[in-house]
């Protein structure tokens, strides 16, 4: 049975999700999906704005979603694969709409610390929002909206209709993540190719990594940031496995999302990981090709991460 692709909607208040989403539902793409919202109050109200396209819409209360503490996601998600094999309802995606003070790491670990869920449902991708108007501020204030760009495989940029202004913004964005690619949007109105069948928890060959030119400070320093390690010399397999060891038993918790590819000493396959946190995983790749550099390349995303104590680490496997 082929799992059901999830993608998640995170960005912080104010900055779009629900009219991304209900462009999302009214766009002719032929998928049937169901969608799982977050609400903080008593009344739901976005159900009355992103209309009747869905194919079930699951509303949770108060926060709860991002909480490590509760399982209401968990058995939302149960809720909906009943449905599914009771043939009362019948989607192939499903869209987490967060709200906008949702830390997207509990949300992520759902999908993979329950048996089932990890079988039945596939996380595709997060799509982080940024509203282009206020988020410099919103980033000053708030730890959370720095980490929810921490998390994105996707940085949509919005009211660029209203700030047709955002190099900066667009260079803080980058020192918070350097490997998701970041989009202007108006009016939630994007092409689908570049928010569906995104894989950014599959094991991927490739590695973009954002070099922007820095131009700038803001005017206060992000919590949450990127570090790229590169370097051209072999590495032993044990060696960088217990550097690995050693980072996340000392900084799992500051660590948000982690990528790399590696050139692994007498082996003539490339070696890929990629984690969330504490969870990570990694696989032999295709064959380094014969005009290709041997060079690794790592990425670091997180809360106040130690920046010279990681390099020292790699650069001592030389």
């Amino acid at each position: 049975m082929k799992p059901i692709p999830v993608t998640i909607l995170t960005g912080f208040l104010g900055a779009g999700k629900t009219t991304l989403l209900r462009h999302i539902l009214q766009a002719d793409h032929g998928h049937k999906i169901a969608v799982i919202e977050n609400e903080f109050g008593e009344v739901p109200i976005d159900n009355a704005l992103i209309g009747d396209r869905a194919t079930q819409i699951t509303t949770l209360s108060n926060g709860c979603i991002c909480c490590s503490r509760s399982n209401e996601l968990e058995n939302a998600l149960l809720d909906l694969l009943d449905g599914i094999d009771s043939g009362k309802l019948n989607f192939d995606r499903l869209v987490i709409e967060c709200t906008g003070m949702a830390d997207p790491g509990p949300i992520t670990k759902t999908f993979f610390s329950h048996e089932i869920l990890c079988e039945r449902f596939l996380l595709d991708g997060i799509i982080t929002l940024v509203d282009a108007v206020h988020a410099d501020k919103q980033l000053n204030d708030f730890a959370i909206a720095q980490a929810q760009i921490g998390y994105a495989d996707r940085i949509l940029l919005t009211k660029t209709d209203i700030q047709p202004q955002y190099e900066a913004l667009a260079e803080r964005l980058q020192r918070i993540n350097a490997r998701a690619p970041i989009y202007p949007v108006v009016n939630g109105d994007i092409d689908l190719n570049l928010l569906f069948d995104i894989q950014g928890f599959l094991l991927d060959p490739t590695l973009n990594v954002s070099q922007p030119k820095f131009r700038f400070t803001p005017e206060k320093q992000n919590e949450v940031s990127s570090i790229v390690v590169k370097f051209d010399y072999p590495v032993e397999l044990m060696e960088v496995s217990q550097v690995m060891e050693d980072l996340l038993l000392g900084f799992a918790d500051n660590l948000l999302r982690y990528k790399g590819i590696l050139s692994i000493k007498d082996e003539s396959k490339r070696l890929l990981f990629q984690g969330v946190q504490r969870l990570y995983s990694a696989d032999w790749d295709r064959d380094w090709q014969e005009n290709e550099k041997r060079e690794s390349v790592l990425v670091f995303i997180g809360v106040n991460l130690p920046e010279e104590e990681i390099r020292e680490k790699f650069a001592q496997l030389a």
